[in-house]
């Protein structure tokens, strides 16, 4: 498979295993990966939240670790990019508010390059606006925002993916394998 250069945007409290694990694995499959973050540079760190279901209403949420970032925000250029990853956590809810990471979203959309979003990641595509028309699955606290952005919101179970085209989405960590794979065969394309 030809190296493709990813980018991934993440945020304070971002879910740790979303973010840690297709950082080090796409990179481990010689990918280059940069990781950036609203208002930081490379050298910067995020603090990520593990989140845990143990049989509550909602996930736990524990500490993570600090993630550093490896590109800055303000020098990137999506056009330079083959791919975007969107982790979730609580890190969406907030990044999404920043005009250019919805630039970002739409030109990814916008040129059909594959994304990859999970768990919160979503509410990051339905601020972008690009989930019109598109299957897809998120936390499912996050479905009433994939279909008020006009996507259709499938249910799967925690550790499965959705693909629909270049869209790769998942509910939540435990389905990384699945996630990661399946971002993989529409890398190859």
């Amino acid at each position: 498979m030809m190296e493709k250069k990813i980018l991934m945007i993440v945020g304070d409290f971002v879910e740790d295993y979303e973010a840690m694990v297709p950082f080090q694995a796409l990179q481990m499959l010689g990918h280059t990966v940069h990781a950036i973050c609203p208002k930081k540079k490379a050298g910067d760190i995020v603090r990520t939240a593990v989140h845990d279901f143990e049989g509550d209403q909602t996930y736990s949420e524990k500490p993570g670790h600090n993630f550093t970032l490896n590109a800055s925000f303000d020098h990137v250029a999506s056009e330079n990019y083959d791919a975007l990853v969107i982790p979730g956590g609580r890190a969406p809810e907030y990044i999404r508010l920043n005009q250019k990471v919805l630039d970002i979203v739409c030109h990814f959309a916008s040129e059909n390059k594959p994304i990859a979003a999970i768990c919160h990641g979503l509410q990051v595509l339905a601020a972008a606006n690009v989930l019109k028309g598109k299957r897809c699955t998120a936390y499912p606290a996050c479905s009433p925002e994939v279909t008020l952005a006009g996507g259709t919101y499938v249910k799967v179970s925690v550790d499965e993916a959705c693909v629909d085209g270049n869209l790769i989405t998942a509910p939540g960590w435990p389905a990384n394998t699945r996630w990661l794979a399946e971002f993989l065969k529409i890398l190859k394309n």
